[in-house]
């Protein structure tokens, strides 16, 4: 019996939350202990250019495609979304590399576990809408918010520290830059959260 073909934006969708997943993976795991910041970047570069891959390729297929799956502006705000986390993990690994940072500290250690967990519950949360498995996403967009709000704290933590023990003004400046560009990232997963919410109310 032949397998019915995945519907393409539901395809895409899936393939950018796997990447965020794997881009999520390899700075946690790598930020932790980074030998080569330059292939540190280089690498988180070449996830985030897969996800505007796949951008591309839910927008040329909206514009020629009459009926979607869920509401068109829906598909592109989750794809933006999502892509949003991806700028987020690449831009803070550019930032090493550019300010030539040395090991990362706890606090940047406990916020990539945090995005790690995050991009999790997006894939599974994208994985469920592909299967039109509404309702059962909401246990996934609740932990995404939990995981922001330890992101929140997180910050507020980690910039008292920061201030209380860092007199250097040009690392404090570095260090409290990678601090909030990392919260502002979790932020973007709870957006995902956020639009996978609106998809639930208006379709199920």
């Amino acid at each position: 019996m032949k397998m019915k073909k995945k519907d393409i934006f539901f395809q895409c969708l899936e393939n950018m939350a796997d990447t965020v997943v794997q881009a999520a993976d390899y700075f946690s795991q790598h930020v932790t202990n980074l030998q080569d910041v330059l292939e540190f970047a280089n690498e988180m570069k070449k996830f985030e250019s897969q996800c505007d891959t796949y951008t591309h390729t839910i927008i040329t297929e909206l514009n020629k495609t009459f009926i979607t799956p869920i509401e068109r502006d829906d598909i592109m705000d989750l794809a933006t979304s999502m892509d949003d986390v991806m700028d987020g993990l690449e831009a803070t690994a550019s930032r090493f590399y550019m300010y030539q940072l040395g090991q990362p500290d706890e606090y940047i250690v406990q916020f990539a576990e945090i995005l790690r967990q995050s991009a999790y519950e997006i894939q599974k949360a994208i994985h469920l809408l592909s299967q039109k498995k509404l309702l059962a996403i909401r246990e996934y967009t609740i932990r995404l918010n939990d995981l922001e709000n330890q992101g929140d704290e997180l910050l507020r933590i980690c910039i008292k520290d920061l201030f209380a023990t860092v007199s250097d003004p040009i690392l404090l400046i570095k260090k409290k830059e990678i601090y909030e560009r990392l919260e502002t990232t979790t932020d973007t997963c709870e957006d995902v959260a956020n639009m996978l919410e609106s998809i639930i109310m208006r379709n199920s």
